[in-house]
C-alpha cells in the first residue's frame, strides 16, 4: 500500500482491507456516543416539541422519572447489548486485550482501581462490552464501568451507558453496589481522574494516586475486595500538548478543571481516512492487566490509619503488577511509576 501525504497529513491508502475499514467504524461508534450524541439529544427532543411529538417527550420524560436512580441502583446490564458486534470491532482496532493474572471467585465483591487515566480511559472498554472476552473468563461477576454523575444527564445515551452495566461513580452509588447483599459485583473506578489526565504523555507513567484514598475508606466500609489494574498503551493513544506542571498551559487547564469539574487537555490523534490529524485514537497495541485481589476486612467506621495502611498495601501492588509486566508490553526496563 501506498500512503501519500497531504501538508504533512499522513493519508491512508485507498486499498486499506475492508476489516481494518470496520474497525475504524467500530471505533467512531464509540465517539460518536461519547462526544456527538451528547450535543445532539436535547435539540433532538427540542425537534419533537417542535414537530408536536409531545407524546414521545412526555413517555420519555415518564420513563426517565421511573428510572431515574438507576445510575446509583447498579444499572440493568444487558448481555445482548455487551455482546454486540461493534465492541469486537472497536477492541480490534488496537488491538485491546485483557490479561488476568488471578480468579475473582463470586463470593465476593470487588473494587478495581484503574491506571493510568490517560485522555480519555480507551481500556477501560475491556469492562464495558465482551469484545476482549472478559465476560467470558468471568461468567459470574457483574462489570459496573464508574463514570462521572454528570454523564447520565443526556437522554437515550444514559439507557445506552446503563444497558452497558455502567454506574456512576458518587460513594452512594458504589456503596449501593459494592456493600449490598449481591455478589459477583465488580466496580471499575478510574481513579486518577481530570488532574491525571493532564499527565498522559506517550512514555510517561505519571499517576495521581498519593492523595486518593476515598477509594480505600469506601472497600474498607464495604469489604470489597481490592484489585489493581494496569492499561499499558493508554498514554500511547494520542499526543498532548506539553504542559509541565507549572507551565502557563498548565494552569490554565487547572483553574479550568476547578470551575468545569474535568480537565481540558489539547491533544490530537488520527482521523478516519489518515494517520496523524484528527480525533480518533492512534492504532497502538493497548494490554490490560489485571492484578490479584487484596483482601479487605469489612470495617464500619474505618480509622485514619486503617486506610493509610491500606492505601499503601494497594499501591505497593500496583507497582508490583507495573514492574512485573512492563517490558512485555513495550515499557522499558528503567521506566518506572511516578506516583504523586
Amino acid at each position: 500500500a501506498i500512503m501519500t501525504q497531504v501538508l504533512g497529513v499522513q493519508l491512508a491508502p485507498m486499498d486499506t482491507p475492508l476489516g481494518r475499514r470496520f474497525q475504524t467504524l467500530g471505533v467512531m461508534n464509540h465517539f460518536f456516543l461519547t462526544f456527538i450524541m451528547p450535543l445532539l439529544v436535547y435539540p433532538f427532543f427540542a425537534w419533537l416539541l417542535y414537530a408536536g411529538y409531545y407524546h414521545l417527550v412526555l413517555a420519555y420524560a415518564a420513563w426517565l422519572y421511573w428510572d431515574w436512580d438507576s445510575p446509583k441502583r447498579g444499572a440493568y446490564a444487558s448481555p445482548y447489548m455487551r455482546n454486540l458486534r461493534v465492541h469486537k470491532l472497536f477492541c480490534n482496532f488496537f488491538p485491546l486485550k485483557i490479561h488476568t493474572t488471578a480468579e475473582l471467585p463470586n463470593d465476593k465483591n470487588y473494587l478495581i482501581g484503574y491506571h493510568p487515566h490517560g485522555i480519555i480511559s480507551i481500556s477501560t472498554y475491556n469492562f464495558l462490552g465482551n469484545g476482549t472476552g472478559l465476560m467470558d473468563r468471568f461468567p459470574s461477576i457483574n462489570w459496573h464501568l464508574c463514570t462521572l454523575v454528570g454523564q447520565f444527564s443526556f437522554p437515550l445515551r444514559r439507557e445506552w451507558m446503563l444497558l452497558h452495566g455502567m454506574i456512576n461513580a458518587s460513594k452512594e452509588s458504589l456503596k449501593y453496589t459494592l456493600g449490598g447483599p449481591k455478589l459477583g459485583q465488580a466496580a471499575v473506578l478510574v481513579v486518577g481522574g481530570a488532574e491525571e489526565a493532564l499527565d498522559a504523555h506517550p512514555g510517561k507513567y505519571r499517576l495521581t494516586l498519593q492523595p486518593r484514598k476515598g477509594f480505600i475508606r469506601l472497600a474498607l466500609e464495604t469489604g470489597a475486595q481490592l484489585v489493581p489494574c494496569f492499561g499499558f498503551g493508554e498514554n500511547e493513544l494520542y499526543l498532548q500538548a506539553t504542559n509541565e506542571k507549572g507551565s502557563f498551559l498548565r494552569k490554565i487547564q487547572t483553574v479550568f478543571k476547578k470551575i468545569a469539574g474535568f480537565s481540558p487537555p489539547l491533544f490530537h490523534g488520527r482521523g478516519i481516512f489518515n494517520y496523524n490529524a484528527g480525533l480518533l485514537p492512534f492504532r497502538h497495541e493497548l494490554n490490560t492487566v489485571l492484578g490479584a485481589p487484596i483482601p479487605v476486612e469489612k470495617t464500619e467506621n474505618p480509622t485514619r490509619e486503617q486506610v493509610e495502611k491500606l492505601h499503601k498495601i494497594y499501591i505497593d501492588a500496583l507497582v508490583e503488577l507495573f514492574e512485573a509486566h512492563k517490558t512485555k508490553y513495550g515499557v522499558a526496563a528503567d521506566n518506572h511509576l511516578i506516583i504523586e
